[in-house]
């Protein structure tokens, strides 16, 4: 079975950084041509580090896609704060990714971790469709040459799919040779119920608004699978009373909008009908809770 591994075979670990909102996980979608990661508008939307695998006879990629770096306040940010900085050491290459808006010495302190880096960085200035000329991008792209002058550079537009196969082509290249690191078959390294509660939050994201989505996490109790159906009863934990109140809805009714919105996502996601129950607990200040983070998947 070896024998039939190509021995030029290259596989490795690409890692994606980067602050928030800058569209690291439309970029990871991207690469990986599936819909891993949740995308909102709204920061903090990645909180785990996901990985995407994109496989063909020739290399295996496995893509990170790694929650924006920032400032943590809660012990949840601190983990998040975590996934971020352990991509720096586990990486055969290295995706930076900005954009034309921020500034580029947000968050010096890991920009700064980045630029010692001895692997590839390859820096993405990401979201070039909101540019109106080519000057502008010639002063970005000079201003962070200065920042990080052993990275090489790519213009894109992950929404609009630009220079996304360019940088793929040079991603290949990087890779060392190798045989592959997972199965041929394998898509991610994330379990089928992880994939629920991303999509249950990724509905919550966008259907409430100020702190409410940064208090919640959706937790599967029962994940059913059978040949055509699958069942799936998953709760909704908040961090107080008055969430829960919010979280409902008058007599049921945003709760069962995101029921709605989820069912429609997870059912495209696994290609079977899905019935889906969910129901919302308050866990008091959970986002500080080690023994709750440990629970939730946030500290191993």
């Amino acid at each position: 079975m070896e024998s039939n591994i190509n021995p030029n075979h290259r596989a490795g670990f690409v890692n994606i950084v980067g602050n928030p909102n800058v569209g690291k996980s439309t970029l990871s979608n991207r690469l990986v041509g599936e819909r891993l990661s949740i995308i909102t508008s709204k920061a903090q939307t990645t909180r785990h580090r996901i990985m995407g695998i994109v496989n063909t006879p020739d290399y295996q990629i496995v893509f990170s896609d790694t929650p924006g770096v920032l400032k943590p306040k809660f012990k949840l940010q601190e983990s998040m704060l975590e996934y971020s900085t352990g991509a720096l050491v586990d990486a055969d290459v290295l995706l930076y990714v900005t954009d034309v808006v921020e500034s580029p010495t947000k968050n010096q302190d890991f920009l700064d971790k980045v630029a010692r880096e001895k692997i590839p960085i390859l820096l993405v200035i990401n979201k070039i469709d909101l540019l109106t000329g080519n000057d502008q991008l010639l002063q970005i792209i000079d201003r962070w040459k200065q920042l990080l002058p052993g990275a090489e550079v790519f213009p894109t537009s992950a929404t609009e799919n630009f220079n996304v196969d360019n940088l793929m082509r040079r991603i290949v290249e990087l890779l060392p040779v190798s045989p592959p690191y997972f199965g041929k078959d394998a898509l991610t390294d994330r379990s089928s119920r992880f994939f629920v509660t991303e999509i249950i939050r990724e509905k919550i994201l966008l259907l409430y608004d100020k702190e409410v989505p940064y208090a919640t996490q959706a937790i599967v109790e029962k994940f059913e699978e059978g040949e055509t159906a699958i069942h799936i009863m998953a709760v909704i934990y908040v961090e107080r009373d008055s969430q829960k109140g919010i979280v409902i809805g008058h007599q049921g009714s945003r709760l069962k909008r995101v029921g709605i919105e989820a069912r429609k996502d997870i059912e495209r996601f696994f290609g079977k009908r899905v019935y889906l129950e969910l129901y919302v607990k308050v866990e008091r200040d959970w986002r500080n809770q080690e023994k709750k983070l440990k629970q939730f998947g946030y500290i191993e």
